[in-house]
C-alpha cells in the first residue's frame, strides 16, 4: 500500500471543511474571491486580543490592518515563490478576515506584533462603569 490516503467520494478536503466551519461563525466576514484567516479572540482585563494564523508572509509589506466603525479588517497577501510544483496544499493570494470589536474598543490604541507565523492584534477596551452617572449642568 502506498503512503497516499484516498479521499472518499463526496467528502470535503480539509481546507473546504475549515471554510465551512469558519463560515458558520457569526463574527466571520470574508470577501468573495479571497481566502479566510483562522483566528482566535479573547477579551481579558480591558484588552481585546485577536491572534491570526498567517505563516509565510512578510508583516512589514504584506499585511494591512484597518479599523472602521468598530470593525477590524485584516488583509494579507502571500505570493508563490515558484510555479514548478508537482503538488501543493499551500494557499496563495489574498487572505481577509473582519471581526466586530467589543463595544467601547479604542481602535486608535491598537498594536500588532508578528511572531512565528502568528499575528497578534491588541486593542484596549476600557471597562464600562456600572451604576448611575451624574451629568453636571453648566450654568449659562
Amino acid at each position: 500500500m502506498s503512503g497516499m490516503i484516498e479521499r472518499l467520494p463526496g467528502w470535503p478536503t480539509l481546507p473546504d471543511l475549515f471554510g465551512w466551519v469558519e463560515g458558520g461563525l457569526p463574527t466571520v466576514h470574508t470577501v468573495p474571491g479571497t481566502h479566510g484567516i483562522r483566528i482566535e479572540e479573547r477579551l481579558t482585563d480591558g484588552t481585546y486580543v485577536l491572534r491570526a494564523e498567517l505563516p509565510g508572509i512578510d508583516p512589514a509589506k504584506d499585511v494591512e490592518i484597518t479599523i472602521t466603525e468598530g470593525v477590524l479588517t485584516l488583509r494579507a497577501e502571500r505570493t508563490e515563490e515558484t510555479k514548478e510544483k508537482h503538488h501543493t496544499e499551500f494557499r496563495y493570494g489574498t487572505f481577509t478576515r473582519s471581526v466586530r470589536l467589543p463595544a467601547g474598543a479604542k481602535g486608535d490604541g491598537a498594536t500588532a506584533d508578528y511572531k512565528d507565523g502568528v499575528l497578534t492584534i491588541t486593542v484596549p477596551v476600557p471597562e464600562a462603569k456600572a451604576g448611575t452617572r451624574t451629568i453636571p449642568v453648566r450654568h449659562a
